[in-house]
């Protein structure tokens, strides 16, 4: 269990590293957008090239974001009945869901994105908007976005089966260390 435990804390770190990395493209996005817009509006001379770059950063924003996300609790979860529930039984809630569903709705995604990738990149894919970008970069951010999801979607795994051996102290998204859970007892 310990060296899947420091497996785990690599791939948190390299997520973590990515996130906040990501959370600058934002910044990216926003100075293009209301450059594009003043330029657009101001000077008529806009670029579909740059809303095309914008579409981009979004598109990294959010698939490279992703396991960032899962890391900090940060996905949409439905805690209506399972916020209620004890520690442990959100932790086994979180690994059914995680190899069940999360993992292999990732993996078929990524397989699917990884081809459209190929392709794209094989046959010079290009936009068909005058002065568009080529196609393939954006479409190389949907296997990497979804292997960083599995990844973090197996650290989070390791995690909540180490929490369950006593050998990880895990708190679900919201719960304070210390707090206790809402209602029922570990």
């Amino acid at each position: 269990m310990t060296w899947l435990l420091k497996l785990a804390a690599m791939i948190d770190a390299v997520n973590g590293l990515v996130g906040r990395a990501v959370q600058w493209l934002v910044l990216a996005a926003v100075l293009i957008s209301a450059g594009n817009a003043s330029a657009r509006y101001g000077l008529n001379a806009g670029s579909n090239a740059w809303l095309e770059v914008q579409w981009y950063l979004f598109s990294a924003i959010f698939l490279l974001g992703a396991g960032y996300a899962l890391r900090e609790g940060a996905h949409v979860r439905i805690d209506l009945v399972a916020g209620r529930l004890s520690r442990r039984a959100q932790a086994w809630i979180d690994i059914f869901g995680a190899l069940f569903m999360l993992l292999p709705a990732c993996a078929i995604i990524l397989w699917f994105g990884w081809d459209a990738f190929l392709l794209s990149w094989q046959s010079g894919e290009v936009s068909t908007d005058a002065g568009g970008l080529a196609r393939w970069p954006v479409k190389l951010l949907v296997p990497a976005g979804f292997a960083l999801l599995i990844l973090q979607g197996i650290s989070e795994t390791i995690k909540r089966a180490a929490f369950l051996r006593g050998r990880y102290d895990w708190y679900p998204p919201g719960q304070a260390p210390g707090a206790g859970p809402p209602a029922g007892k570990d």
